[in-house]
Parts: C-alpha cells; sequence; structure tokens
C-alpha cells in the first residue's frame, strides 16, 4: 500500500514537474521562449515519426535479411 502511494506521487506531482522544468531550462539554455520549445518538439516528433513510416520501414533488419537471402539465393 505504501509503494502505491509512493508511486502514485511521483506519478502525479513530481513527474509533470520535471517535464515542466526541463523544458524551462531547456528553454532557457537556447534562449528561446518556452512555448516554442514545446512547438519545435512537436514538429522534431513528427518529422521523425514520418521518417520512421515512409523510408525506415523500408530500412528493417528484416526485411534487408529477407531481400540479401533473395539476391544470393541460386537461380533454380
Amino acid at each position: 500500500m505504501i509503494a502505491l502511494l509512493l508511486y502514485r506521487t511521483v506519478a502525479d506531482h513530481l513527474l509533470p514537474w520535471s517535464v515542466k522544468f526541463g523544458a524551462r531550462m531547456l528553454a532557457r539554455s537556447l534562449n528561446m521562449p518556452e512555448p516554442l520549445v514545446h512547438s519545435t518538439g512537436d514538429y522534431v516528433i513528427a518529422q521523425v515519426v514520418t521518417f520512421e513510416h515512409s523510408v525506415g520501414r523500408s530500412l528493417c533488419p528484416f526485411r534487408l535479411a529477407c531481400l540479401l537471402r533473395a539476391w544470393w539465393r541460386p537461380l533454380s
């Protein structure tokens, strides 16, 4: 029961505070307004997801291994 109380305290109070604090410190170190840091982060995440769905899918190690096996398979 005490562990549940501890986890809930961390999840409810300390985690959001640390995310806000980290964003504020990053904005201060980059000399940018804090909302701009949030929107830039959202843009970067969107770009990474787009890359993973387009090019990253074709670079999957399992898919590349299948392609290599198909190329080196003797012609019958």
